[in-house]
């Protein structure tokens, strides 16, 4: 193990951070079919996803699943945007927690104060964010390596009252499968499954499949 006092927290964070897939900045978006499957029902339709990021999902009557389905393309596409290392993070320090066979995890202090990361291998496998008035807890347990950047796979997400620190939503379980869908190295979402129990304690599953993709001009 590495002397404490050694561990550059800051540059371990920031080579994870640069090392996470990304999309060029000429990206205009993409189309394709959209699939829904949850308990015994499947809903099937089409999106367009512009380069605004605004999902426009067609051919599907219920509202709920056209905004589930939205949020989904629209969750996936923001962690697709590059944004340099120093445009987020100028503003924070990061000081060691502790080292482990888990990664190194790290806190923050500055802009973001209180939240915390953890990295093994170049790669972010925790976070511990507040995002409006609620923390955000994701580990992840597997990663893809593009050869152009790192996308999680399988990763719990879970929400925490930022007062009590206790647990104030549902455990969700994703498993994301990715596909690459043009030689400039597009990546993109091609199934997600969601597992979570619901208020009886029963697992529920949901899975999204996008197919049939193809990127706008």
């Amino acid at each position: 193990m590495d002397n404490l006092q050694d561990i550059d927290c800051k540059e371990i964070f920031k080579k994870a951070y640069e090392n996470r897939y990304t999309w060029k900045k000429d990206f205009y978006g993409y189309q394709g079919k959209c699939i829904f499957l949850t308990n015994k029902n499947i809903y099937k339709g089409d999106f367009v996803l512009g380069k605004d990021f605004k999902p426009n999902i067609q051919k599907i009557e219920d509202e709920k699943v056209v905004k589930s389905i939205a949020s989904q393309l629209f969750e996936v596409c923001i962690h697709r945007v590059k944004r340099e290392f120093e445009s987020v993070h100028s503003e924070n320090n990061f000081h060691l927690l502790k080292n482990s066979e888990s990664g190194i995890e790290m806190r923050v202090s500055g802009k973001n104060q209180g939240d915390k990361y953890r990295v093994k291998n170049g790669c972010i496998n925790m976070v511990y964010r507040k995002i409006h008035e609620t923390i955000v807890e994701i580990f992840v347990d597997d990663f893809l390596d593009t050869g152009i950047g790192t996308l999680s796979k399988k990763y719990s997400s879970q929400q925490i009252d930022p007062n009590t620190l206790e647990a104030n939503s549902q455990k969700l379980e994703y498993v994301d499968e990715f596909v690459n869908i043009d030689k400039e190295d597009y990546w993109i979402l091609n199934s997600r499954t969601i597992k979570y129990l619901n208020q009886n304690h029963e697992l529920e599953t949901q899975k999204f499949v996008f197919e049939d993709l193809c990127l706008l001009n």
